[in-house]
């Protein structure tokens, strides 16, 4: 039978260590772990064991502040939280095993958690960058699919909509609309009603650039489909070829496509449009608060993430424009 050791060539510290061999071989055979995970169970052994003989010890006889001390040393090097976390995952493993052996009293990775990674900011474009898309006219385009996408695109940027509460609309309300957990568009009242997460409805403006999209699209919507085929349409706003609602997946198919032609760098997809809709009207009006209903927030530290956005952005003009930002150090 070949053993965990030579099956990982290269692991050089657990080797030594023969109850770290047992546990190799029990997870190799019981668990019947690929050749890959049983690899990166070994190396994570070995760091153990090298961190162990740093501090004089046997792995057996580790402690929970030794594994803490451990943790902020690979943090501190810059592993990141997640990678602390699997390689945690697998310490803890062994210290199981060992505890059923009856080799530990007690599992000292139990009560240690990685760091937590910071939360990626969302990704808005920028201002000019956003107009650009919402003002593209695709001249040689089919006139129903350009009409279609443009009204899409001002909804998205404009009124700060899910790509879910997009699809979910429907051309006007209807006994079907609010049964069904359908939102709707009011254009004499310049209003979307949305049903959005949690099954909450609420309210946004649609400002006039939107309403002219929207009046555009629903002048051509039936039209491909004429006389009986308009009264058998889905009752969606917006459509696909066959009729039928458009689905989530081509919104963003669409609206990437969009963004190419309009000569973006970025593709752009639905929720970076509602992420720039945020983030532009708190640089405008710093109220988190509004923003916070506007994109449906159940709770204002959800929202309080576009307020490092908007910090970002103003950092960034600093760095660029303030003559003291461009200082080189070392230059006085």
């Amino acid at each position: 039978m070949t053993s965990a050791a030579s099956a990982t060539p290269g692991a050089g510290t657990p080797a030594t260590d023969p109850q770290v061999l047992r546990y190799l071989e029990h997870v190799r055979v019981e668990k019947r772990l690929a050749a890959r995970t049983l690899t990166l169970y070994t190396l994570d052994l070995e760091k153990l064991a090298q961190f162990a003989a740093g501090v004089g010890l046997p792995l057996l006889q580790l402690q929970t502040a030794h594994i803490r001390r451990f943790v902020a040393q690979m943090h501190s090097g810059g592993r990141s939280g997640r990678g602390i976390a699997l390689i945690l995952s697998g310490w803890c493993g062994f210290f199981v095993w060992a505890g059923r052996q009856g080799l530990v009293p007690h599992n000292p990775v139990q009560d240690v958690r990685a760091p937590k990674a910071p939360k990626p900011l969302p990704k808005a474009l920028g201002v000019d960058d956003a107009v650009r898309l919402a003002e593209f006219d695709n001249t040689g385009a089919d006139p129903w699919l350009e009409a279609r996408d443009a009204a899409m695109v001002e909804l998205l940027y404009g009124c700060g909509l899910r790509v879910g509460e997009l699809a979910g609309l429907d051309a006007v309300a209807s006994a079907d609309t609010e049964r069904q957990g359908r939102g709707w568009i009011d254009l004499q009242a310049g209003e979307a009603h949305v049903f959005g997460k949690g099954s909450k409805r609420r309210s946004v403006p649609v400002g006039k650039s939107a309403i002219e999209a929207l009046q555009a699209w629903l002048a051509l919507r039936a039209g491909p489909f004429g006389g009986e085929g308009a009264a058998r349409l889905d009752a969606a706003l917006f459509l696909g070829q066959r009729g039928a609602r458009l689905t989530a997946q081509s919104i963003w198919l669409r609206l990437r496509q969009r963004s190419q032609q309009a000569g973006l760098t970025t593709p752009v997809h639905p929720h970076m449009l509602r992420h720039s809709f945020a983030s532009h009207l708190l640089q405008s009006s710093g109220d988190l608060r509004a923003v916070q209903e506007l994109l449906g927030h159940a709770n204002i530290t959800t929202t309080q993430v576009y307020t490092r956005l908007d910090f970002q952005h103003l950092a960034k003009v600093y760095d660029a424009a303030h003559p003291r930002a461009r200082r080189k150090p070392g230059s006085e």
